[in-house]
């Protein structure tokens, strides 16, 4: 019996059945396809991928030694991420990683963006435009790159009136959380609207209500997910985090005036001591499992966490269905195929 893309819910996050059998036929089940998670940390700059199909990871050294935002992209067997720091501020892409079988791999960057960036938070990608969100003041900037070949350039820098963290492309339409508050604003058309350095106002912001600080979000399937930071110091700042679901996202979006609230009865939250949830600094969905992995930096020092079943559920004070520690972890990024 063949199970193509089989995914289960467990372990450090979707692990799957490699093989076997039963006493009377000794049918073996056979897992094919591709899902693995991607993380990036604050604490060496390495990156992590957990294959969740068969189990088992691999460490990458990068030549970074801190970057947050990741994005992985099959045509070149490549992952891109976002290298912080004082002497390194631009993205860094490495090739055929596929090729290298070792468990611990140091790689040498294949490709470099120019050095523009001061304080990148997420990455997200649209053909060959990569979106940087940066938040070193108030007035976050995306920095727009466009990726041809084997180089970068910085097409242009968007500024926008509000403090910048986790951003979401929805087909064209670019969406950010507004850090430090509990909105959601979307940016309308955006590589095509905005191709030269300027200053824009969203084209649409809203509340999110029972959010306290918002910071990652991830949508797939018509379902958006967004995590709640709450404190980000002091008491209980490692316990109190949390992440809504939103099912038929475009639909309640729309439905929602500019500077309107989407109410917190048309969102399942997940919050509670249980969740090991502090910090949910980043955080990626799969609609085909309904499976949520978060990136919780401050409960214990750094967890990859998931949840699933998140759409059906009532939400609440759930724990994970797994845990995974990894110290500072900053983004992640899922990839099946």
């Amino acid at each position: 019996m063949n199970i193509s893309k089989f995914l289960y819910v467990g372990a450090i996050g979707l692990f799957a059945l490699t093989s076997c059998s039963d006493d009377d036929d000794n049918t073996t089940v056979i897992v094919d396809g591709t899902a693995d998670l991607y993380a990036t940390s604050h604490t060496d700059g390495n990156v992590t991928k957990y294959d969740l199909l068969r189990g088992g990871s691999t460490v990458y050294t990068t030549e970074a030694t801190d970057s947050e935002g990741i994005f992985y992209s099959p045509d070149d067997d490549s992952f891109t991420i976002a290298a912080r720091g004082a002497t390194q501020n631009s993205l860094q892409s490495y090739l055929s990683i596929s090729d290298l079988v070792d468990g611990s791999l140091d790689l040498t960057v294949d490709i470099s963006s120019p050095s523009a960036l001061q304080s990148p938070r997420d990455i997200t990608v649209s053909g060959d435009i990569y979106i940087v969100s940066d938040d070193t003041n108030d007035n976050g900037r995306f920095f727009v790159f466009e990726k041809e070949g084997d180089s970068f350039t910085l097409r242009n820098t968007v500024t926008v009136e509000f403090a910048v963290w986790g951003i979401e492309f929805v087909d064209n339409d670019l969406y950010a959380v507004v850090d430090k508050d509990t909105d959601l604003a979307v940016f309308t058309d955006f590589v095509s609207t905005n191709t030269t350095d300027a200053t824009v106002a969203a084209s649409k912001r809203i509340t999110v209500e029972g959010i306290v600080r918002t910071h990652g979000l991830d949508y797939d399937g018509g379902t958006m997910i967004m995590t709640d930071i709450a404190a980000a110091s002091g008491g209980d700042f490692d316990t109190d985090g949390a992440f809504h679901v939103i099912t038929n996202f475009d639909s309640k979006f729309n439905a929602v005036e500019n500077g309107g609230t989407l109410a917190v009865e048309d969102q399942i939250r997940f919050e509670g001591d249980a969740t090991l949830l502090g910090n949910p600094v980043n955080v990626v969905y799969d609609a085909e499992t309904d499976a949520v992995y978060i990136a919780e930096l401050a409960n214990g020092g750094g967890k990859i966490n998931s949840y699933g079943n998140v759409s059906s559920s009532a939400g609440g004070n759930i724990p994970p269905n797994s845990s995974a520690v990894l110290s500072g972890v900053s983004s992640l990024y899922l990839y099946k195929d």
